[in-house]
């Protein structure tokens, strides 16, 4: 195993994280339908404050996954889209998706079973 240490394993770790956070995924989603302003996206992922959403567009922008169009007008417009890094993103995404919808009721069912034999033990 490479040394966590390593400038390479500690680069690839910190945009593992970035790509794998929940909202970084939806939002990589959300714009593989096509550019969209920012309360386009809100609507389209309820969850997410504000904040969050400027913080995760931030983070995609820096890491050249999503661009980010003003347009003067009043008030200025500011869409957002996958760059073409950020479009090749979308089948890996897609995949895990896809095999979480499959693997959701086996997952549900063990974490009942974990949580019912600890509540046991727990109880003993």
């Amino acid at each position: 195993m490479k040394d966590p240490r390593n400038p390479i394993c500690q680069t690839i770790s910190s945009l593992l994280q970035r790509i794998g956070d929940k909202w970084s995924v939806l939002v990589v989603g959300t714009l593989g339908d096509g550019s969209k302003r920012f309360n386009e996206l809100r609507r389209e992922i309820p969850s997410v404050s504000q904040r969050m959403l400027t913080l995760t567009l931030r983070n995609l922008e820096r890491d050249g996954l999503v661009s980010r169009t003003v347009t003067p007008s009043i008030p200025p417009r500011v869409d957002y889209e996958l760059t073409e890094l950020g479009r090749s993103l979308l089948p890996p995404i897609s995949g895990l998706t896809e095999w979480a919808m499959d693997n959701v009721g086996a997952i549900h069912s063990a974490q009942a079973r974990y949580d019912t034999e600890h509540d046991r033990a727990e109880a003993a």
